[in-house]
């Protein structure tokens, strides 16, 4: 019950973060905040503070921030749409630039307190644990229902430690019964796998991929400056990532990987993370705020990156698309990504809850 919680309250607090992103660079730039809310309308609560209206609502789903001349255009003092093109890109990217700086401050934390990090078999680390991050299909480990993610503490009864253990295990019980002592989540439990003797080319007689993890921790000092390093070297390995699944798509090539995932997709992963432990989870959560950064401000309209487009167009034409186009554009996107969201929730419907 507790994860489902923090879960929730993760997931609101990742878009307030946003939506308050904007808000501060209106504010920054002297534009008229209308009304920054949490949660959706109807109201529960109202306060006028100075122009603006802070309101706590019923429908627990975001928040949200009405800016004056946002959507009216109105050329008079204090409006979005009176400012300079390089103020309101700054006012639509802060959303995205509020998940950089809470990345940092994830990491922050989580350099001082110990963070996750995937190490050399024979390195000496805290809380060393060998998982799983990858099942081939139609192999034994496949069949025997184990999945990325799992921790193996045991084979056999010898305790594990480091993945050549596996490895060396596995390939003396070729053709034999062996048994494996599990860690999912908080659940722990025992089942038994024959190695395979025979199999396809670089997928070993389990057909698992492991890494050794452990928790490395550094001093104050040396976590203020690594922190934004570590976001920027993570947005640069997301970046191309992006790149290389845009380039397999335009040349029509397999994609390897996971299933395109929704909102109920990532819940469940979360509320699976949260399971193994706060470091882990502040981890997934640092990560989490780099994806969101990123996918806002690809350049299609209905996202922060589509207004971003749009100004970018208004530089260029010294005069920006009409209302009008501009609004219907926007709409036809924004009902593309509700379908991609219905397409991708059915998908995660399926492989969770009815496989």
């Amino acid at each position: 019950m507790f994860e489902i919680i923090l879960v929730f309250f993760s997931l609101i607090f990742l878009i307030i973060l946003h939506e308050f992103g904007h808000f501060f660079f209106a504010k920054l730039f002297k534009v008229k905040v209308e009304e920054f809310g949490i949660f959706l309308p109807p109201p529960i609560f109202k306060k006028k503070i100075g122009e603006t209206v802070y309101s706590l609502n019923l429908l627990p789903f975001g928040a949200f921030v009405k800016i004056f001349g946002e959507t009216e255009r109105k050329k008079e003092e204090g409006s979005f749409y009176n400012l300079p093109i390089s103020k309101r890109a700054w006012i639509v990217a802060g959303g995205c630039l509020s998940f950089w700086v809470l990345a940092v401050v994830f990491y922050f934390f989580l350099l001082q307190i110990g963070i996750p990090v995937v190490v050399e078999d024979e390195k000496e680390v805290l809380n060393p644990k060998v998982k799983i991050v990858e099942v081939k299909e139609n192999s034994p480990a496949f069949f025997a229902n184990l999945k990325a993610g799992d921790e193996i503490l045991e084979i056999d009864g010898r305790k594990i430690e480091k993945a050549s253990q596996v490895q060396k295990i596995v390939k003396e019980k070729t053709g034999e019964k062996i048994f494996l002592k599990i860690k999912r989540g908080k659940e722990i439990f025992s089942l038994e796998v024959i190695p395979r003797k025979k199999f396809p080319e670089g997928e070993g007689p389990l057909g698992i991929v492991l890494v050794k993890t452990g928790i490395e921790k550094y001093p104050f000092f040396t976590a203020l400056y690594k922190a934004p390093l570590l976001t920027f070297e993570n947005t640069l390995s997301i970046l191309k990532g992006y790149f290389e699944f845009f380039k397999k798509l335009v040349k029509k090539e397999k994609i390897e990987g996971g299933a395109l995932m929704g909102p109920v997709g990532i819940t469940h992963l979360m509320w699976q993370i949260s399971q193994m432990g706060l470091n882990y989870y502040l981890n997934f959560l640092a990560l989490l705020s780099i994806y969101l950064a990123i996918f806002n401000l690809l350049p299609i309209p209905a996202l922060d990156g589509g207004k971003l487009l749009f100004l970018g167009i208004e530089a260029i034409r010294k005069k920006p698309l009409s209302q009008k186009t501009e609004e219907a554009i926007t709409g036809f996107f924004f009902f593309l990504l509700i379908l991609l969201a219905i397409f991708a929730t059915l998908g995660d419907i399926k492989r969770i809850f009815l496989k």
